[in-house]
C-alpha cells in the first residue's frame, strides 16, 4: 500500500490519503475507483484482474472515503452523502500525477457506481486524463458537464438500473447526446436484462446484489463489458 498527496486548494496544505498500488512497473497506469461501500473486496478483485490484462498495467486504487467502508446500503449511502467530491477528484488527479511520476507514460480511469461518476468528472476536470472507462455513474452537473470532457469516454449501464438520474436508462442517454457534444470519442453501451452493479461477479458481491433486490447475475454481460473496457484502454493507452 502506497501513501500518496493530494493538492489542495491551499499549496502549503497538503492531504494525505492512502493508495493500493498493483501490477507491472512502467506499463500504462488505470486509476480504479470504488463503488459506494468503500475499498472493499470486490474492488480490489477489479484493480487486480485490470492489472493482469493484455501486456499487463499497474492500476492504483485512491481510497476515498480515507480508511471508512459501508458494511450495508444504508451505511455505504451514508458515506456517499458525506464525500467531498471536489476533494475526491483532487484525490483521483494526485493518483494520475503519481502514476505518470513513477513509470506509467499514459494513465486512465475506470470506476464503478460512485466511481463510475467520478471516472466521467475526470475526463473533465483532470487534463492529464488519457482514457476513461465508467460503470453506471452519472456525475452531477454541479461538479461536471460531461459535454466539456477532455479525454475519451465509454461507459457502460444495465436496463434495469433503477438509480434515477444517476445510473438510469434515462441517465445513460443524456450522457451520450452530452459525450456526443463534447467532440471526444465515446461509447455508451446498455446490457439488456441487467441491473445496477452488475460487473460485480464474486460470490459475496453476487449474493450482495440478491438481498438488495438488484438483477439476475449475468456473467455474459460482464465477458462483453470487459471486453469493451479492453479494446478501449488498448487503443487510447498503449497507442
Amino acid at each position: 500500500m502506497k501513501e500518496l498527496y493530494a493538492q489542495t486548494n491551499n499549496p502549503a496544505k497538503k492531504t494525505t490519503f492512502n493508495a493500493y498500488v498493483v501490477g507491472k512497473e512502467d506499463a500504462p497506469g488505470i486509476v480504479v475507483l470504488q463503488e459506494w461501500w468503500g475499498v472493499d473486496y470486490e474492488i480490489k478483485n477489479h484493480a487486480a484482474n485490470i492489472a493482469k490484462m493484455d501486456s499487463g498495467y499497474k492500476t492504483l486504487i485512491p481510497d476515498l472515503y480515507h480508511g471508512k467502508l459501508g458494511l450495508d446500503a444504508a451505511e455505504a449511502q451514508h458515506l456517499m452523502d458525506g464525500l467531498d467530491w471536489q476533494g475526491a477528484v483532487k484525490d483521483i488527479a494526485a493518483s494520475v500525477k503519481w502514476l505518470k511520476e513513477n513509470g506509467s507514460k499514459k494513465v486512465g480511469v475506470t470506476g464503478f457506481c460512485m466511481g463510475g461518476a467520478l471516472s466521467i468528472a475526470s475526463a473533465v476536470l483532470v487534463p492529464e486524463v488519457d482514457s476513461v472507462v465508467a460503470f453506471y455513474g452519472v456525475p452531477s452537473t454541479q461538479l461536471a458537464d460531461p459535454s466539456s470532457a477532455k479525454a475519451p469516454v465509454q461507459a457502460h449501464f444495465g436496463e434495469h438500473d433503477n438509480f434515477v438520474g444517476f445510473s438510469d436508462v434515462t441517465a445513460a442517454k443524456s450522457l451520450e447526446e452530452k459525450l456526443k457534444a463534447s467532440g471526444v470519442p465515446y461509447e455508451v453501451h446498455i446490457y439488456s436484462g441487467n441491473g445496477h452493479a452488475f460487473m460485480n461477479s464474486s460470490h459475496e458481491a453476487v449474493d450482495r446484489k440478491k438481498k438488495l433486490g438488484f438483477a439476475e447475475h449475468d456473467q455474459a454481460s460482464v465477458d462483453l463489458a470487459w471486453s469493451r473496457f479492453r479494446s478501449w484502454m488498448k487503443k487510447y493507452l498503449w497507442n
